[in-house]
């Protein structure tokens, strides 16, 4: 294909939605045709300008999505995230640099809004470190064997006055966001989550056809405040007349330890329930020493999760806290961006006092080398310099900085993204 007949990317229409929705399901291997309730409802996610796609005459053969998220740096502070997601182009397009285009048109159209970092969950390794992201985040899942957690099979609810009810679609919409912004504002890692999230995961709102009803639990506290939740479906399986079922976890929240822990026992206490799969936790989750014998938790995924692209390092590192005091001088090398030194190439001076945080370019000798993608794993505290210098992707100018970088950067519990997006 020469250059003058390649796709042309751009923005799409609202015509061009229907075609553009068929492209994203074949590029992800599902059935191409949506009902037109389906289509209906993934209408809600047309943003004017954050849809891109790539054409071949009529016909769409890549996809690609953006929109408005806020991200929850370490200590708190919500920065504003250009979130990617719906990403594919079509088997018959593949290696003609279709992505890459809509990746650099998506990427300096967020700059230029001001959005500090892009986010995403990467179907695949490999493909966004050309593009300036780099792991912040990972996830473990735990499959638990019910009988072999040693809790009292007797138990009937927490015993700190607490209880936990179940409730309808209806109530984890009305209750859900407030609960959720609780946990979002203490969880590094944490993203916003907006009404049609709610909707499309109680049921209100169905992208496709395989929608079942879950089950929803809510812990209210001694005083009847709602502090976690949790949505859940059953997989009913008997062998020789004894039950085996087992307990899919879609999601669980939560405010408070006293919170999780009841939930998860919960979970472990439903009659005919032998096996609960917990879905995607954080790495140093509560879970498994939870249980009096945590053997009875076995990972059975253990994988990255959010995906960082740092698009304003001064922004960047002002916003988050750190767990000491001093100075660090980082030169950021930065290729993938628009131009011939990246969104954020450059040397930059992080100063850490005991009233905040102040970053700036400067001119000063810098301590460490590394690449924008490595910055990112470091920027939420789960990645260690020190660990990424001894595999090359940090370079120590000065003797000892990977490690003075740890004791700035390193948080004393992991960044987590409860969500898929």
């Amino acid at each position: 294909m020469t250059r003058s007949d390649a796709p042309a990317v751009r923005p799409i229409t609202e015509s061009d939605f229907t075609d553009w929705q068929r492209a994203l399901n074949v590029g992800f291997l599902r059935e191409p045709t949506l009902s037109e309730e389906q289509l209906e409802a993934r209408r809600a996610q047309f943003v004017p300008g954050r849809l891109r796609g790539a054409f071949d005459g009529e016909r769409c053969v890549a996809t690609f999505r953006s929109f408005a998220q806020e991200l929850t740096a370490v200590g708190g502070a919500a920065v504003p995230a250009d979130a990617i997601s719906n990403v594919t182009v079509t088997p018959t397009h593949r290696r003609r640099g279709l992505l890459s285009r809509m990746m650099a048109e998506d990427l300096e159209a967020a700059k230029e809004r001001g959005d500090v970092v892009a986010t995403l969950i990467a179907a695949e390794y490999p493909i966004y470190g050309r593009y300036g992201f780099g792991p912040a985040t990972s996830t473990t899942e735990w499959t638990v064997d019910v009988p072999r957690t040693g809790l009292d099979p007797r138990w009937s609810g927490p015993e700190d006055g607490g209880r936990i009810d179940l409730v309808d679609a209806e109530d984890v919409r009305k209750l859900g966001p407030e609960l959720h912004e609780r946990l979002r504002r203490r969880q590094p890692g944490a993203v916003s989550r907006d009404e049609l999230w709610w909707r499309s995961n109680t049921g209100a709102v169905r992208f496709n056809s395989s929608w079942t009803e879950p089950f929803f639990a809510v812990h209210r506290s001694a005083t009847g405040e709602v502090e976690g939740m949790v949505s859940y479906e059953a997989e009913d399986n008997w062998r020789g007349k004894q039950p085996h079922d087992t307990a899919d976890v879609n999601w669980l929240i939560a405010a408070t330890p006293a919170a999780e822990r009841a939930l998860w026992h919960f979970l472990c206490s439903i009659d005919w329930i032998t096996q609960v799969k917990s879905g995607f936790r954080a790495p140093d989750d509560l879970l498994p020493l939870l249980l009096p014998d945590p053997r009875a938790a076995r990972v059975t995924v253990q994988a990255d999760w959010l995906w960082v692209r740092i698009l304003d390092v001064v922004r960047a590192l002002e916003a988050r806290t750190y767990e000491g005091t001093g100075a660090l001088v980082l030169e950021v090398v930065d290729t993938a961006g628009a131009t011939a030194g990246g969104f954020t190439g450059g040397r930059y001076a992080l100063e850490v006092s005991q009233t905040g945080a102040s970053c700036a370019p400067t001119t000063r000798s810098a301590d460490l080398t590394l690449d924008v993608a490595d910055l990112a794993a470091l920027w939420l505290g789960d990645e260690s310099a020190v660990r990424l210098a001894a595999l090359g992707r940090v370079r120590e100018e000065r003797a000892g900085a990977a490690r003075s970088a740890d004791a700035l950067l390193r948080t004393s519990r992991r960044p987590w993204c409860p969500d898929l997006f």
